[in-house]
């Protein structure tokens, strides 16, 4: 099967390996989960980035990511009280998306986008998706790690990521956008489901690739 055309941070850039460099760089991070106080206030900002400082921290985002089998990551689900988030996904069109951004903005692109309504689920949230109705068509801004400025707009599952993604750092969880009821039995079912989800990343963190050499 081909690999997918990539776009990172909004810039196409041919196709991308099927594990990132920054995965196999990257170190593995323990993620936090809903009741945690870290994910349920907004995280700093950071202002210009520093790529010597924030370069590991981005690897390890990565790595996290990829052996949770997630599409997005915020630091505060890494336990850092810092903006940035990372996101590796396979859009609508079969384009992968890929980026990290400091101190990200979402800014819906007008009421006539509609809303997108699918699953969604949460790494924090080990296990359940449920439906969750979002704008369908947003624009995100932030800067990368050179502090040059990131620009995406994004339609449907990218456009749904990007919201989640910058909502936890604004200490939103997807299940606080729930009704009482539904995000009760949501987080019940994550409590049945958190054993076994646990144990499936720890056993794809066993199968990490790691660099050549």
């Amino acid at each position: 099967m081909p690999a997918a055309p990539a776009v990172v941070n909004g810039r196409p850039v041919g196709v991308l390996p099927e594990v990132l460099d920054e995965v196999r760089r990257g170190t593995p991070m323990r993620v936090t989960e809903v009741g945690e106080a870290i994910l349920a206030r907004p995280c700093r900002a950071v202002g210009r980035p520093d790529r010597a400082r924030w370069a590991p921290v981005v690897d390890d985002m990565f790595a996290t990511m990829w052996v949770a089998e997630g599409v997005g990551l915020a630091a505060n689900q890494v336990d850092l009280d810092v903006q940035l988030f990372v996101y590796d996904l396979l859009g609508a069109d079969g384009t992968r998306h890929v980026g990290h951004v400091f101190d990200p903005v979402v800014e819906v692109m007008g009421a006539f986008g509609g809303l997108d309504e699918d699953l969604e689920g949460c790494l924090s949230v080990p296990g359940p998706h449920v439906p969750l109705a979002r704008p369908a068509w947003v624009r995100l801004r932030g800067l990368d790690l050179d502090a040059r400025p990131v620009a995406v707009e994004a339609r449907d599952y990218l456009a749904r990521c990007l919201q989640h993604e910058v909502q936890h750092l604004q200490g939103t969880l997807y299940v606080d956008l729930l009704d009482p009821a539904t995000r009760h039995r949501t987080i019940e079912r994550s409590r049945r489901q958190r054993e076994s989800v646990l144990a499936a990343r720890e056993a794809r963190a066993a199968r990490r690739p790691r660099p050549a050499g």
